[in-house]
C-alpha cells in the first residue's frame, strides 16, 4: 500500500521585484501628468493674442443683442419655418359640424312603426282665434283706434343740453346711497389700535440662517406657548373627567337612596301586617271638600290678580334699576377704555405699526380669529445649503389673516356644501295602464 505524504513547496524566500521606490520626489516629478496645465497655458496665450482673456473682458465686447434675426434661415429651411405651432393649429381648427346644443330639446318624434308618433298639428285654427274672427266679421271690435292730428313736432323741439361726458359712464343709480360704514376706517384688532402692515418685517429668528441668540429666543418663546396650551388642554380634560365622575357618583347615590327607601317601606308593611285590630283602624276625620260659592271664586280671582300685578310691578322696578346700573357700568367702562386707549396711544406714538401677536380682547363678530401658522424649524432641521431648504408659510393664508386682523374682512365660517332642496321621488303606476 503506498504511503501518503503532504505536499511540500520550495523552501526558498519569496521573490521581490527589483524596482526603485516611487515615494520620493524624483519619482513623483517623473510620473506627474502636466498635459492639462500645458494645454491651458496654450489656450491662454491664444486668447491674449486674439485680444485679451475672455474671462476678464466685459460682456459688451463678447455679446450682442440680435433683434432682427437671420433672414437667410427661412430660405435655407422653408419646411420648418413655414410650419405653424401645434397650439395655433388647434385654435384655428373649426369643424363644419355644429356644436351640440345644451338647451332642453323636445322628445324625439320618431316611432317604431307599431305606435304612431305624436306630432303637433300646425295647420288648424284654434277656437279662440276662430271666435275672434267671427266677432270681427260681425263688426264687434274690442278696441278701436282713433286717429288724431299730431300735436308734437320733433323738428321744432329744442335740442337737449349736452350731458357731462364723465356722467355717461356712470352706471349707478342716483337714488342709491352707499352705506355709512364705507366712510369709516376699519378697526384694527391690534392691542395698540394701530393698523398692521400687509407685509410685516420679520425678526432675526425667522431667517433661514438665523443667529444663535435670535433663534434661541424665538424657540424658547414658542416652546412656552406650546407648553401653556398643552397645560390648558390637560386642565380642561381633567375638569371634564371630574365633572363626569361627580355626575356618576350623584346618580349612584340617588339610586341607592331610592332602593333603601323602597326596602324600608316594604319592611314596615311586613312588620305591622296582621297586628292591627278592628278597633285600631284609622278613622277618617278629614273634612270633605265642598263646592266653592261664586263669591269665594271671585275673591280668589281678585287675590290672584293683585298678586300678579304686584309681582309684575316688582319685576318692572327691578328691570329699571338693572338698566340704570348697566348704563352706569357701561359709562364707567367707556371712560376707562378711553383713558387706557389714550395712555396706550401715548406709549406707542413712537411705533406707527401694529403687532398681530398681541390682540385686543373684544373681537369683531362671533367667530374666532384663526391662529397664525407656526413658521419654526427645529434645530435638527436647520439646513446649511439653500438647495435642501424647504420654505415655510403660505402667502395666501398670511394675506387673508392680515385682512381679518386689520378689520377689513369679517371673520366667517367656511361652508363646504350649500343646503340642497329636498327631493321626493315617486314611482309612476303607468305599467298598470295597459290594454288588451
Amino acid at each position: 500500500m503506498p504511503v501518503l505524504e503532504p505536499l511540500r513547496g520550495s523552501a526558498d524566500a519569496p521573490a521581490t521585484y527589483k524596482q526603485p521606490s516611487r515615494k520620493g520626489k524624483k519619482a513623483w516629478r517623473k510620473n506627474v501628468d502636466v498635459t492639462e496645465v500645458q494645454q491651458g497655458l496654450v489656450e491662454l496665450n491664444e486668447e491674449i493674442i486674439k485680444g485679451g482673456v475672455i474671462a476678464e473682458r466685459p460682456s459688451e465686447q463678447l455679446f450682442t443683442f440680435d433683434t432682427f434675426g437671420d433672414a437667410s434661415i427661412p430660405k435655407k429651411f422653408p419646411k420648418h419655418t413655414s410650419k405653424p405651432l401645434k397650439s395655433e393649429e388647434i385654435i384655428a381648427a373649426r369643424s363644419l359640424v355644429p356644436a351640440v346644443d345644451s338647451r332642453k330639446r323636445p322628445g324625439i318624434k320618431t316611432s317604431d312603426g307599431i305606435i304612431p308618433a305624436k306630432r303637433q298639428r300646425t295647420g288648424y285654427v284654434t277656437q279662440k282665434e276662430l271666435a275672434h274672427l267671427r266677432r270681427v266679421a260681425d263688426g264687434q271690435q274690442e278696441m278701436t283706434v282713433e286717429i288724431s292730428d299730431t300735436v308734437f313736432d320733433p323738428w321744432t323741439a329744442a335740442a337737449d343740453t349736452p350731458k357731462d361726458p364723465e356722467a355717461v359712464y356712470d352706471f349707478r343709480n342716483d337714488q342709491t346711497k352707499a352705506p355709512k360704514s364705507f366712510a369709516k376706517k376699519p378697526i384694527s384688532l391690534a392691542a395698540n389700535g394701530k393698523p398692521i402692515p400687509a407685509v410685516a418685517r420679520p425678526s432675526g429668528g425667522y431667517s433661514y440662517n438665523p443667529a444663535f441668540d435670535d433663534y434661541e429666543a424665538r424657540l424658547t418663546a414658542e416652546s412656552k406657548k406650546a407648553i401653556e396650551a398643552e397645560q390648558r388642554r390637560l386642565a380642561e380634560e381633567e375638569a371634564e373627567r371630574m365633572k363626569a365622575e361627580a355626575a356618576a357618583r350623584s346618580a349612584a347615590e340617588a339610586e341607592a337612596a331610592e332602593a333603601r327607601a323602597q326596602l324600608s317601606e316594604w319592611e314596615e308593611d311586613s312588620e305591622w301586617e296582621g297586628f292591627q285590630s278592628d278597633g285600631e283602624e284609622l278613622k277618617v276625620s278629614a273634612k270633605q271638600p265642598q263646592r266653592k260659592t261664586p263669591a269665594q271664586r271671585n275673591r280668589i280671582k281678585r287675590r290672584k290678580e293683585e298678586e300678579r300685578r304686584l309681582k309684575h310691578e316688582s319685576k318692572t322696578k327691578l328691570k329699571k334699576a338693572q338698566a340704570e346700573q348697566i348704563k352706569q357700568i357701561a359709562k364707567a367702562l367707556a371712560e376707562r377704555e378711553e383713558a387706557l386707549a389714550l395712555a396706550r396711544a401715548e406709549e406707542s406714538d413712537s411705533t406707527a405699526e401694529g403687532n398681530d401677536e398681541e390682540l385686543r380682547r373684544k373681537q369683531l363678530g362671533r367667530r374666532k380669529l384663526p391662529e397664525k401658522d407656526l413658521e419654526l424649524v427645529l434645530p435638527d432641521e436647520l439646513e446649511d445649503s439653500l438647495r435642501r431648504l424647504k420654505p415655510e408659510g403660505n402667502l395666501l393664508k398670511d394675506r387673508y389673516r392680515n385682512l381679518l386682523v386689520n378689520g377689513k374682512v369679517e371673520i366667517t365660517r367656511r361652508i363646504p356644501f350649500r343646503k340642497q332642496a329636498k327631493m321626493k321621488s315617486t314611482e309612476k303606476w303607468s305599467y298598470k295602464d295597459f290594454r288588451i
